[in-house]
């Protein structure tokens, strides 16, 4: 990569800007001064601006975060803050949420820069499972595991919602697990069954859960086998129920 691209990308100015920075004598490689724009980038090289190192990326990133309630995902908004002022790494702004929460959605968020990846994660072909832990208006009745299991019409659509798993955990509360993501689908389902969704937090996705260790607000790398359990084909996958 060009040296005038890399600085412009890392401390996110134009390419124009960047390259005064250059020919200023700001930037430096492996600690001696660099002053041609076209100079190439190797992953090896160690790039300084005012002294201070820019980590170049190799390859792409993974995280998980624990979102708070009042923020969106996505990587700008005009009127809410984004769960982008969480993440502290070089380039954030080429992060993306893996399937987004809504604003006063908590729990598990993935971010990536591998497109493929998340499209593993939010394709209806793929099936990913999605579980969530439901705190309601109403008491949970007991049939809304078979009802749930069958298959539930939502106010404007044509077909049935997919097969989803819904356990009871106390009066007001449940878990469900979905292998589809219609929009506000947690939230329309128990609409429909004429209960009302209080709070509404994402415990997992496929075989990745939330690390109980991150506080809200926290994130954190993911493990190599977190990663790899997202590009497991569908047959290695765990069945829904």
């Amino acid at each position: 990569m060009r040296l005038d691209k890399f600085i412009s990308q890392q401390l996110e100015i134009s390419r124009a800007i960047a390259g005064r920075e250059i020919r200023a004598r700001n930037v430096t490689v492996d600690g001696e001064v660099v002053r041609e724009a076209a100079f190439k980038v190797l992953p090896e090289h160690e790039v300084a601006h005012d002294g201070n190192v820019l980590l170049q990326q190799n390859g792409p990133r993974y995280f998980m975060l624990n979102k708070p309630e009042g923020y969106v995902c996505a990587t700008e908004d005009e009127i809410n803050p984004t769960i982008l002022y969480f993440i502290e790494e070089p380039m954030a702004w080429k992060l993306h949420a893996a399937g987004r929460l809504d604003i006063d959605t908590t729990g598990l968020v993935l971010l990536t820069d591998d497109g493929q990846w998340s499209h593993r994660i939010t394709s209806p072909r793929h099936h990913c499972e999605k579980t969530y832990r439901v705190t309601l208006a109403e008491t949970v009745e007991p049939e809304l595991v078979t009802r749930f299991a069958d298959g539930i019409m939502l106010q404007g659509e044509s077909e049935l919602t997919k097969a989803a798993v819904l356990e009871i955990l106390d009066d007001k509360q449940a878990r469900v697990t979905l292998s589809e993501g219609r929009y506000h689908q947690v939230k329309r389902m128990f609409a429909a069954c004429g209960n009302h969704v209080v709070a509404l937090h994402r415990e997992s996705v496929g075989d990745i859960a939330l690390d109980e260790a991150l506080e809200p607000g926290e994130y954190r790398p993911l493990t190599e086998a977190e990663i790899l359990s997202i590009n497991l084909p569908p047959e290695l996958q765990k069945p829904l129920s």
